[in-house]
């Protein structure tokens, strides 16, 4: 596991995990899931790494190399990580993303759960999940 913020925009493959970076010592069995899908695995802490930085790190990776699939995964119910979820619609903001594939998973009971852009987007929306 490379620490993203530490690791050179050219050194990148097409398909790249960012965890956040307490998940592999809280949720083992998921990491290892994620070691599954792709070697090319990078950790961030958005407790300590401000998320404006974060979002043009990987748009710099993007523009740099052609990505094809980012898988963002983080342990379930921590305020910080949550934040790591909505990069994706700054990313789309910022650029066309028509080739990339963005895929969200969270870590529960060991396990990965993979979770819907319709629910990310819910989440962001207090007033919208109080009328539910």
């Amino acid at each position: 596991m490379k620490g993203l913020m530490k690791t050179n925009c050219y050194d990148v493959d097409t398909d790249m995990v960012i965890v956040g970076s307490c998940l592999k010592n809280m949720q083992p069995n998921a990491y290892q899931a994620l070691t599954k899908m792709s070697k090319n695995i990078y950790e961030v802490c958005l407790e300590s790494t401000h998320f404006n930085m974060v979002v043009t790190k990987i748009i710099g990776m993007i523009c740099k190399v052609d990505i094809k699939k980012i898988i963002f995964a983080t342990v379930d119910k921590s305020s910080h990580c949550i934040q790591l979820h909505y990069i994706e619609s700054e990313i789309r903001k910022a650029m066309n993303c028509n080739n990339l594939e963005i895929i969200h998973y969270v870590a529960v009971n060991n396990k990965l759960i993979k979770v819907s852009d319709k629910t990310i987007k819910k989440s962001k929306s207090l007033a919208e999940l109080e009328q539910i």
